[in-house]
């Protein structure tokens, strides 16, 4: 037994010894081949998100919130109904290619575009406050922090706060505080302590007018001044318009005096509604289409000097949107059978009630905007009816599917087509931005197909190629130009005016009033004035002016 023990012993020693023998040779080949693929180095530990510091209530005073990535106008307002609220808070400048270069020098590879632009943003300001006014990295990390919104799909929930802080500790600001705030589930932070952001009734009320406010404002601007007369008087009452709700929200006053005002700000410009431009819409990824910088290049203003009237999306259709989101799931949630140990789903959570707070929501939301929108003077602006885009897009597009705007593109392009509500519609998404690409670039080339009237581009943003985009733009924009001027043409035939005689109409009629105007019929605005104007005034004007009108 123990010869045979033996024996057996030796021959699984020699086993032993060829494997390691090979084991050895592997592992020899293995170090040479990263020596000579320069992989031998000393392998550092993976790079973690640690939780943030606290934002506490007894830093209030002494700390400044930093934020920004909506509109100008709207990241001025906020600013203003944050601080009537008492907190130190300063809006960021719009994004440039400076703040892109900071993304790109300091962040991921193969992040998307508003990711860069926004990161690098935050970190050119720091850099800012280190370089020029001369604070110490520990000052700024100790009386400066970031909040950022978790919103709009995967990629904001997921990586962008992660994406900031990675970025904030390569840039030399470690530790420099970035809180999410999430739609749904409020902000972010580590327990312990109170917190000194009260998201109660008055923060979100006051937010909410700010973003009401600016969704007005800005919806006022593209309307006016593509039509002004003077040019800059727009932009010059804007921006009295904008100081004068900007005190009101911070010293917490009464809004309607401050809209009164702006109104009569507005009225003051002067305008020529016979210049016939075509309505371009900008849809696609949320940042891409809001921001007025670098990142889309200056997208609304260059439409605009190429002859042009831009129809903005609101903030408020995105909130719209959510509050639908609500609606529909929990609406399918509570009819599944046999879930949550129930007949039906949603036991226990009183579906119905939540279902009518969310109605509550949304006619809250659009009667406190109609009644701003009233008083300052944006007559005949309608939000959005979800349903309606819900159902027109669901054919295309899954109502279920999420990410980016949804199946919000898709119908908005619908719209935008059957209901004429513009002559050419823009999808602006970043580069290699998945949810956006897949509609603009795929379920949007069937809605084309299907109606072939659509003057739709999908452009995307990476940060250069403005020349080549810009191009683009103009090439299809000249297919919309000629579209508004048939609209126009058609409105002049249909009410027997020539152009001559509609110049001296528009001497006495609606066509100069900046807020006054005409009922929708085709896309060009200028041809509704023409509707608008031979309904209610020109018949009128005809009959007292027919020698003066014979004789041109």
């Amino acid at each position: 037994m123990n010869r045979i023990g033996k024996s057996v012993n030796t021959k699984d020693n020699g086993q032993f010894q060829v494997q390691h023998s090979h084991e050895d040779e592997l592992r020899r080949f293995q170090i040479e081949l990263e020596k000579e693929l320069g992989l031998h180095q000393q392998k550092k530990n993976q790079w973690f998100d640690p939780v943030p510091r606290q934002f506490l209530a007894k830093d209030r005073a002494t700390t400044t919130i930093l934020f920004g990535g909506l509109t100008m106008v709207h990241d001025y307002l906020v600013e203003g109904a944050l601080k009537g609220l008492g907190y130190q808070i300063k809006h960021l400048d719009c994004p440039d290619n400076e703040s892109l270069r900071f993304g790109k020098e300091f962040g991921n590879r193969g992040q998307c575009n508003p990711t860069y632009f926004t990161v690098g943003n935050l970190i050119k300001y720091l850099c800012y406050l280190r370089d020029v006014e001369g604070k110490s990295k520990e000052e700024i990390i100790r009386n400066y922090l970031f909040i950022t919104s978790g919103s709009c799909g995967p990629c904001r929930f997921g990586t962008y706060v992660t994406e900031y802080r990675k970025a904030l500790r390569d840039a030399g600001f470690d530790g420099f505080r970035v809180l999410l705030f999430q739609q749904q589930d409020g902000l972010k932070q580590a327990t312990g302590g109170e917190s000194a952001l009260k998201l109660d009734t008055s923060f979100f009320i006051s937010f909410l007018k700010a973003v009401l406010l600016g969704d007005i404002l800005n919806a006022l601007g593209y309307r006016i001044r593509p039509y002004e007369v003077e040019k800059g008087a727009t932009e010059a009452a804007l921006s009295r318009c904008k100081q004068h709700l900007y005190d009101a929200l911070s010293r917490r006053r009464w809004l309607i005096p401050a809209l009164i005002r702006c109104r009569k700000e507005l009225q003051a410009v002067r305008v020529d509604r016979t210049q016939v431009k075509p309505k371009v819409s900008i849809i696609g990824e949320f940042w891409a289409m809001t921001t007025e910088g670098d990142g889309n290049y200056q997208l609304q203003r260059f439409l605009e000097q190429e002859g042009a009237e831009v129809d903005v999306q609101s903030v408020t259709a995105w909130i719209l949107y959510l509050i639908w989101e609500g609606r529909y799931d929990t609406l399918r949630r509570m009819n599944l059978r046999e879930s949550d140990s129930g007949r039906y789903g949603l036991q226990g959570k009183k579906p119905i009630l939540h279902l009518r707070m969310l109605w509550v929501a949304d006619r809250a939301l659009r009667i406190m905007f109609q009644m701003y929108a009233k008083i300052i003077g944006l007559y005949n602006y309608h939000l959005p009816d979800m349903d309606e885009i819900a159902r027109v897009a669901h054919e295309h597009y899954d109502n279920h599917l999420r990410g980016g705007e949804g199946h919000m593109e898709v119908g908005k392009l619908i719209l935008n087509v059957k209901k004429r509500k513009v002559n050419m519609t823009i999808s602006v998404k970043p580069f290699g931005c998945m949810p956006s690409s897949g509609v603009s670039d795929g379920v949007q080339s069937l809605i084309t197909e299907k109606y072939p009237e659509t003057i739709f581009l999908p452009i995307e943003t990476t940060g250069d190629g403005a020349i080549n985009v810009y191009s683009r733009v103009q090439m299809m924009l000249f297919k919309a130009k000629q579209a508004a001027q048939q609209e126009f043409n058609e409105a002049l035939t249909k009410k027997g005016f020539t152009v001559e005689q509609l110049q001296k109409v528009a001497t006495r009629s609606k066509f100069i009033h900046p807020l006054q105007t005409s009922r929708h019929v085709v896309a060009c605005t200028a041809a509704n004035a023409v509707y608008g104007t031979c309904r209610f005034t020109g018949e009128l004007f005809f009959r007292r002016n027919k020698e003066e009108i014979e004789g041109v």
